[in-house]
């Protein structure tokens, strides 16, 4: 089975240079070019030497819209992106999925399964992410932007993540992390079977949780709150892991 031929087009060397480390990790992806150029990407769409392109949708030259529309379904698109509102127009251009930013290695490799189904319908798909080569929990990780820096941050350090107004704070063993974002996106990059959201405040590492007493978690010694939305789904997976 031929190796699915990949572009990344992403003004953001940073974000580029995540996409091209999660592509080598997939043993069915092979990477043709990431580039900052839309323009050079887009000749490389429009003479055949690529299947998926991982496609940023702010860039200052050519939006990934606009992208779309020109390459008119010569490969596939999966969108990346910090901006949700962009979701429905990518849809309607008929993308495999739109993700949004920061990118867990989890919910990358869902879209590229998708993707592989559609271009290699034949294909006897990867049955999880543990199976992908080198997809370790311990060695994946995500950016966020703090203050005037973009920060790598390992998901082994997390320990919960609390969502204020209009900003969320991501705390590790050794730190506190502050960054502007909200809770529903935070959820959906990071992996479900390493972190459960608990709260409309609150997401915790499982791997973190040192005790658990009626609704109330620690994790060392901060006390965390099961909410009545989330009580069920939160046993329910505690449950799962009883002996």
């Amino acid at each position: 089975m031929p190796m699915i031929r990949c572009l990344v087009v992403d003004d953001e060397p940073l974000a580029l240079h995540i996409v091209e480390d999660y592509i080598s990790k997939v043993p069915f992806l092979e990477l043709v070019k990431a580039t900052t150029n839309p323009i050079e990407a887009l000749t490389l769409v429009q003479e055949g030497n690529v299947d998926l392109v991982f496609l940023d949708v702010q860039m200052p030259e050519l939006t990934g819209i606009q992208f779309l529309k020109i390459a008119n379904g010569k490969a596939k698109v999966i969108l990346t992106t910090a901006y949700p509102e962009y979701a429905l127009e990518g849809y309607e251009l008929d993308v495999v999925d739109y993700l949004l930013k920061p990118i867990a290695f989890d919910r990358f490799f869902k879209a590229v399964q998708k993707a592989q189904g559609i271009l290699q319908p034949s294909a006897k798909p990867v049955a999880s992410v543990e199976s992908a080569p080198q997809s370790d929990f311990l060695s994946d990780f995500i950016f966020v932007k703090s203050e005037h820096k973009i920060q790598k941050v390992y998901l082994r350090d997390i320990s919960f993540i609390e969502g204020l107004k209009d900003y969320i704070s991501i705390f590790t063993s050794g730190e506190r992390i502050i960054t502007l974002q909200n809770m529903k996106k935070m959820e959906d990059a990071l992996p479900e079977r390493h972190f459960v959201r608990v709260h409309k405040s609150y997401i915790v590492s499982l791997n973190k949780i040192d005790s658990i007493e009626r609704s109330r978690i620690w994790i060392g010694e901060k006390i965390i709150p099961v909410g009545d939305t989330y009580r069920d789904q939160f046993f329910k997976i505690i449950d799962g892991k009883n002996i």
